[in-house]
């Protein structure tokens, strides 16, 4: 028996050693996770359903349900990415357009569904779902015969039958029909002969698919046995695409108007409006309709058995400028609580992304799913407070000498003692706005703004602390530049310079005439400054950031123009592009071009220097990746002591950059080419390829080290390669870097390593002067961040340990890298498609401030090398102090003793 108690004694110590976990108060302390689920698509508000609620299908791929009340999510499904996940069809029951409430199945089956959905293409997955839980309770697929056709494929549902239909344009059309839960075919495809249908010009409505040509609709009942073709005329000829209406059957938006190509269906056909949607009201079908006119969203509806106004549902009220270009999506109604009338939720989608619900003629409710989409992310410091500016502005002032000093200081602090008694007895000034939302600077750095751009031209301020959204703008026909690349968010100055304001730049590309735009604006309170929106008369091709000017602490942006002609914002900064060099690169060609600067004479000129071809020699290859270093780096160490006490020193080049290039190979499938390139001179200073290995990839280049992910398809595994350049046992220039004079080609040091992970993002950890150790953040497919330390993935780890290893600290090379619980910085809080990793640093040197993006976003901080110049949490401050307490008095009293016993010694 005692052993046996022993036993087990030591196995619960065993397990207890093994278990590693967050403190219970330390969840969510320093981090904090936003939800999202993208960009509206379909939607189905039920209020009168016993547990009311908003079903929504988004472009992002996911299917939830949100809380009426408050927007929330009451549960959500992340499907797979595009295109196996497009979510092409949305369907609720008692939803349908004809009202066919439940799907039959065939006989002898008790297959129905809460809600439907249809994605992808090849395959095509139907899947049924109980939206009470959002549990998946069956799903069936199709694969098509040709999978480039599917992608233009169209399905409807109608009397408890799945409709797939495939286009083949100017031919005709093939309808297939299923049993909607079981998946079994009701019969053989049909064949619809149709020589005028074409991409731009046809849309689905209900069964009816229907074209535009000229002047007239052409249209076709895809359910009908007759096949009769359907001839509409026009007014006049349309300037936009057709759009359909979800609830009418044969119905489409022309310009604004409803026309019905379905006799059995009649509309209201002198409404004109934005956006329209359709439901009930007092047991009859309506029409609502909304339009924004001048910052005022009024919402207005109709009968449809008679046309008349249903003026109890007419809302008028204002909508704020941030929220873009709202379209009606769907809406209820259900008897109030007080029995008098019914109140009707409208819910709208908006040009920038958002997701919007009116009641009772004010916004009840948004989401900001605009930030389901992150394309950049700064953090920038708060501003200082009135007494701490005060004193910041004394301390840059130039002394003349010491008495000066001593009446500034003195007068100093009797003017912030006279604002402390103004503000105890009331008569103070009263805090500003930026004070009164607590946005002050903290001692250590660690409170900030996190100013965030998304794709849809939508920017957040957001407090990284938590997570409080303090200002929001909207950029309409804003887009990204060619080449792939996106906007860009830069700070052209931080809040440092007291009492100088913050100022952020978005740079752009206009929509409408792809000229540059810019966009300038305070970060902490979101407020346009120095002229706001800047539209530029020529295409921006490429942008750089120059120092920071005398005058007022702007940096520059240097600007390069389709015709390679260079520009500076502002123009004051112009004299510091002297002697910049820029680099551009083609993404398709893998070409790149280098250009010097020049100002002289009052003016800017370029010269292309340089040219290189990635590409092959017959232009294959394609860049996939290019990666520079942070330009706020610093580097601490310049070397690495050796076992024998040597200096090994790094080879820390400034302006290297790291492009890979992918092209598809006869032999080895694919082919991974790595490049590192001096983009001053030109020079390619290390190359490496991969064989039989492809895409998805990601890379961080710092200091002298370069790591990158790929997946190896030889082996079917995710790899991880890393390299170290180092110039020697002797350094070339200690002071100062020269790429026009510099030293000989490095030593590389590479290595790989397998993950047992898809890698979706790479950043590496940096702190305000890079003494603490650097650390690699891996974000992973399955949504975690793992947090690596670098001598893991050190290249020169020893294949054997060695007595040399052992003195650098070099762990011996096992390929597999370990990803303990331990390492997750976002323990629970999963980020869905986490596509990206921004890190800043903070005022401690051991802290590190982080931000992942993807479906969700996650903030929190990291402290690789741990708070060394911080104190714990659990610091005990009662037992430091008591102990100070008992020395303080124990020294006192033996000084004393000693004294009396020193006197006594004397009078013997």
């Amino acid at each position: 028996m005692q052993q046996k108690w022993l036993l087990t004694g030591l196995s619960v110590a065993l397990l207890l050693g093994t278990c590693s976990a967050l403190y219970e108060d330390q969840i969510k302390k320093f981090d904090w996770r936003g939800v999202n689920v993208g960009a509206l698509k379909h939607s189905r508000v039920d209020l009168n359903h016993f547990q009311p609620r908003i079903l929504v299908s988004t472009h992002e791929g996911v299917v939830a349900s949100l809380c009426v009340k408050t927007g929330e999510l009451v549960w959500r499904q992340v499907l797979e990415q595009k295109p196996r996940g497009d979510i092409k069809l949305l369907q609720v029951s008692g939803f349908s357009d004809d009202s066919s409430d439940t799907a039959a199945a065939p006989v002898g089956s008790n297959l129905v569904f809460d809600m439907l959905t249809v994605q992808g293409h090849a395959p095509a997955l139907v899947r049924g779902w109980n939206t009470n839980i959002g549990a998946l309770e069956w799903e069936w697929s199709i694969m098509p015969l040709n999978t480039e056709r599917a992608q233009e494929a169209l399905w409807f549902y109608s009397k408890s039958v799945l409709y797939h239909v495939l286009p083949a344009w100017r031919s005709h059309l093939e309808v297939t029909a299923y049993f909607a839960s079981s998946g079994h075919s009701t019969g053989s495809t049909s064949k619809v002969m149709a020589s005028w249908i074409t991409p731009e010009s046809c849309s689905l409505s209900g069964t009816f698919y229907v074209c535009l040509d000229g002047k007239q609709l052409i249209s076709l009942d895809l359910v009908s046995k007759s096949g009769q073709l359907i001839r509409t005329s026009l007014e006049s000829e349309p300037k936009g695409n057709l759009q359909s209406l979800s609830g009418f059957n044969g119905v489409v938006i022309v310009d604004g108007k409803l026309v019905s190509v379905n006799k059995d269906q009649s509309v209201c056909s002198g409404l004109q409006s934005s956006s329209y949607a359709v439901g009930s009201f007092n047991y009859r079908k309506i029409l609502a309709y909304a339009d924004l006119s001048s910052g005022i969203l009024k919402i207005n509806s109709v009968y449809l058995d008679n046309c008349a106004p249903a003026t109890e549902l007419e809302q008028s009220l204002p909508f704020p400028a941030h929220f873009g270009t709202p379209s009606l999506n769907n809406f209820d109604c259900k008897q109030k609580r007080s029995g008098e009338g019914k109140s009707c939720l409208f819910l709208f989608s908006t040009s920038s992304d958002s997701i919007v619900a009116v009641q009772n003629g004010r916004i009840r409710w948004s989401r900001e799913e605009a930030l389901a989409n992150v394309i950049d992310s700064q953090f920038v410091d708060l501003p200082l407070a009135d007494t701490e500016g005060t004193l910041e502005s004394e301390m840059k002032g130039k002394a003349g000498d010491i008495l000066s000093a001593f009446l500034r200081r003195i007068t100093t602090q009797a003017v912030q003692i006279r604002s402390l008694v103004l503000h105890v007895i009331g008569l103070g000034p009263p805090p500003t706005d930026t004070q009164r939302a607590g946005l002050v600077r903290d001692s250590f750095g660690l409170h900030k703004m996190l100013v965030i751009l998304t794709r849809a031209g939508k920017i957040f301020g957001i407090d990284n602390v938590s997570g409080k959204h303090h200002w929001q703008l909207y950029l309409p026909n804003v887009n990204g530049f060619a080449n792939d690349e996106q906007m860009r968010l830069i700070v052209q100055r931080s809040a440092k310079h007291f009492p100088l304001q913050p100022l952020c730049t978005i740079l752009g590309k206009d929509s409408v005439n792809g000229n540059g735009v810019l966009y300038r604006f305070n970060p902490i309170t979101g407020q346009p400054v120095e002229g706001g929106l800047i539209n530029l008369d020529y295409k921006i091709k490429q942008l750089s950031l120059l120092g920071e000017t005398e005058k007022d602490f702007v940096k520059g942006i240097l600007l390069l123009d389709a015709s390679n002609q260079v520009h500076v914002y502002p123009q004051h900064a112009t004299p510091l592009a002297d002697g910049m060099y820029l680099y551009t690169a083609d993404v398709k060609t893998a070409e790149l071009s280098g250009y010097f600067v020049k100002y002289a004479g009052g003016q800017l000129t370029s010269t292309h220097i340089w040219n290189a071809r990635l590409g092959g020699h017959n232009s294959e290859q394609q860049i996939i990746g290019v990666a520079a270093k942070n330009p706020i780096e610093h580097v601490h160490s310049q070397g690495r002591v050796l076992g024998d006490r040597s200096v090994l020193y790094k080879y820390i080049n400034p302006n290297l950059v790291a492009f890979v290039t992918q092209a598809p190979d006869a032999t080895h499938k694919s082919v991974l080419n790595l490049y590192l390139v001096d983009v001053v001179s030109g020079s390619v200073v290390f190359t490496m390829t991969h064989r039989k290995v492809r895409a998805p990839l990601s890379i961080v280049h710092s200091e002298n080290w370069l790591a990158y992910s790929y997946f190896n398809e030889k082996v079917r595994r995710t790899e991880i390669t890393t390299i170290e350049l180092y110039e020697g046992k002797t350094q070339a220039n200690s002071s100062v870097w020269s790429s026009l004079q510099a030293p000989p080609m490095p030593l590389v040091e590479r290595q790989s390593y397998i993950l047992p992970t898809i890698v979706e993002a790479l950043r590496e950890t940096i702190t305000e002067r890079g003494i603490t150790n650097k650390h690699v953040l891996i974000g992973t497919a399955s949504g975690s961040i793992v947090e690596m330390p670098w001598h893991l993935l050190d290249p020169r780890r020893p294949i054997a340990s060695t007595t040399q290893g052992r003195e650098e600290g070099a762990i011996p090379y096992i390929p597999e890298l370990p990803l303990p619980t331990e390492s997750h910085i976002n323990y629970n809080q999963t980020v869905s498609r986490l596509r990206n990793i921004y890190t800043a640093p903070s005022g401690l040197e051991s802290t590190c401030l982080v931000v992942a993006t993807g479906l969700d976003l996650f903030v929190t901080r990291v402290a690789p090398s741990k708070t060394f110049d911080l104190l714990k949490e659990d610091f005990d401050y009662i037992l430091i102090s008591i102990v100070l307490v008992a020395l303080t008095s124990g020294s006192l009293i033996v000084k004393h003793l000693a004294s009396r016993k020193l006197l006594k010694q004397a009078w013997k």
